[in-house]
């Protein structure tokens, strides 16, 4: 699939030749909008997941207007368990649709279905724009076509959409709550099919082939570009090209092919200076209040497992990437949606906890510390040639 304008820089081919990633099909304020279709979709009292999953490709094409438009082939395509009781749901909260959309015929025209809550203009509980409703409109429609869940039944494409859409970039992610009771006893079966790559308990991680169906992600310097929003400050750094390449060239082998797969990234698509500037620019002490100690220990009081999950997460990230994930992509990538202080001190005391381990003050070599080795979770295989911690 050709990357879009909008996301096109996420996009990256694989090494070995396997096929490349493809880029992502929405962007940060598309997945919000994505998970807004959703939770209004799971607070409508429908009867199951036929009803639901049928509401919810109806809501997004009638979110501007309040009325959209469904073929017969678009409901064939479905794969309802019973499509008449479906639609006669729809029309129980008085979604107004005729039995044409029952027809087979692909030379019919499409049948419009208005959706009376939709049409106002206050209060409206899908408030997208033009672009952002064709996006999450083309990505429910991807999604539920994507190659794991494409003939699983309705309960398990639906939970397909609801995963893609809370999952990170990183592929991890935290079930909704929203997540209907039908749809978690098809989870298994996301994971049989390949959609997930692991399950447990209340965590999951998409499979690297529907990636690029996450709803979860920090936005690119080209979409904070565009949307006129300020990068992140270099807190005085000033980028000299000629100045980085000589940094380079004086470090160690180790040090620079370290630096390079960095910089070579395409799932990180950092810029040259933002690299310069974490490796060349000493780390600053944080100061630990006493209320981030405190939201620390309550926070660590219900997440138990965070320090196993978290040294899973640097394997995974490692094999995708082909570095260490930085402090920031591992809170990211766990879902911490935290204040920075208190996603800093909880990576800061997996260190001190052994759950993982780094090269010196290297930046991107997070990775399975001793605690976390003794439960097994390693990386594939030792690293034969450990990257220099000294910074030349």
């Amino acid at each position: 699939m050709p990357a879009s304008a909008s996301n096109a820089s996420c996009a990256s081919t694989a090494p070995g030749g396997t096929p490349p990633q493809l880029a992502f099909l929405l962007t940060t304020k598309q997945g919000e909008a994505a998970r807004a279709l959703l939770d209004y979709v799971a607070a409508l009292p429908l009867p199951g997941p036929d009803a639901q999953l049928l509401a919810a490709v109806v809501a997004i094409r009638a979110a501007r207007g309040g009325v959209g438009n469904i073929t017969g082939q678009d409901l064939a395509s479905l794969r309802l368990g019973d499509a008449h009781e479906a639609v006669n749901a729809l029309r129980g909260l008085g979604w107004q649709l005729t039995d044409t959309v029952f027809g087979t015929d692909p030379t019919a025209p499409p049948t419009p279905v208005t959706v009376p809550e939709l049409t106002r203009n206050d209060d409206h509980p899908l408030p997208l724009g033009k672009l952002t409703r064709s996006r999450v409109s083309g990505w429910t429609t991807k999604s539920l076509s994507a190659k794991p869940v494409k003939k699983l039944p309705p309960a398990a494409r639906l939970a397909g959409l609801f995963l893609a859409a809370h999952a990170t970039s990183r592929l991890l992610g935290s079930l909704p709550p929203q997540l209907p009771a039908a749809c978690r006893a098809e989870l298994p079966k996301l994971m049989e099919k390949g959609f997930l790559a692991e399950l447990s308990g209340d965590r999951y991680r998409l499979d690297p082939q529907v990636r690029h169906l996450s709803g979860l992600r920090p936005p690119t310097e080209e979409e904070r570009a565009r949307t006129g929003a300020p990068a992140k400050p270099a807190r005085g750094f000033r980028f000299d090209p000629d100045a980085w390449l000589r940094w380079k060239q004086a470090a160690t082998p180790g040090l620079q092919r370290h630096v390079e797969s960095i910089e070579t990234c395409g799932l990180c698509g950092l810029a040259p200076e933002r690299v310069a500037e974490a490796f060349t620019t000493p780390s600053r002490a944080q100061f630990m209040s006493k209320q981030t100690r405190t939201l620390y220990g309550q926070w660590k009081t219900e997440h138990p497992d965070h320090g196993p999950q978290a040294a899973a997460f640097t394997v995974a990230f490692r094999a995708e990437h082909g570095h260490g994930p930085s402090f920031r992509q591992v809170a990211e990538g766990m879902g911490w949606n935290l204040p920075y202080q208190l996603r800093w001190f909880i990576v800061q005391r997996l260190l001190a906890n052994n759950w993982l381990t780094s090269t010196g003050t290297v930046p991107w070599t997070l990775r399975p510390g001793t605690a976390a080795q003794e439960q097994g979770i390693t990386l594939p295989r030792a690293r034969t040639a450990p990257v220099a911690a000294q910074r030349s």
